[in-house]
């Protein structure tokens, strides 16, 4: 973790939990490493630093992760950022007229993941929860669950999709 540590100094003194928090939520636990680095880069796109992802991407090639997790990392984020506005906007309207309408939007990198469906969606969920789409959490949620991941591991994934939000968040503050 060269480069986040490098990054992490940088963070006010505001951030002192957040500069412990990046180190403690990347360590081994529930997720395996793809699926740790994955959540994080996912999450740091969706956070939209650039010295952020530039540090996870360093950080994740450095811990050996292949380039098809980066990939489907940013993918997750690229096409959350379209889905989460859409189905948070059918969502907070309310309106079963909106629901009913079909979204009609191309989402085939959803079914041609590089790695493997599972982490892929785990990788939009981490994405969602940044978002705040509430009907894209709940059905990633549902697919990671049913394709055998654990509680554990969805909390895991949340944990550090919000620390890594948070030190974006700190480094736009310097």
């Amino acid at each position: 973790m060269e480069q986040l540590n490098q990054l992490k100094e940088t963070l006010p003194d505001a951030a002192r939990d957040i500069k412990i928090n990046i180190g403690n939520v990347l360590q081994p636990g529930a997720l395996n490493a793809d699926q740790t680095w994955g959540s994080a880069l996912s999450a740091a796109y969706a956070a939209r630093n650039d010295a952020l992802i530039k540090a996870v991407i360093a950080d994740a090639k450095a811990a050996g992760i292949a380039d098809t997790v980066l990939d489907d990392a940013k993918a997750a984020a690229i096409l959350m950022g379209m889905n989460n506005v859409y189905y948070r906007f059918r969502h907070l309207i309310g309106k079963e007229d909106y629901s009913q309408k079909p979204a009609r939007l191309r989402m085939m990198r959803l079914k041609q993941v590089a790695t493997n469906q599972v982490d892929f969606e785990l990788f939009c969920l981490v994405v969602s929860a940044i978002n705040n789409c509430e009907t894209c959490l709940k059905s990633h949620e549902a697919v990671v669950l049913e394709g055998g991941m654990s509680t554990d591991q969805v909390h895991d994934s949340a944990r550090i999709a919000s620390v890594v939000h948070a030190m974006a968040v700190a480094l736009e503050t310097i």
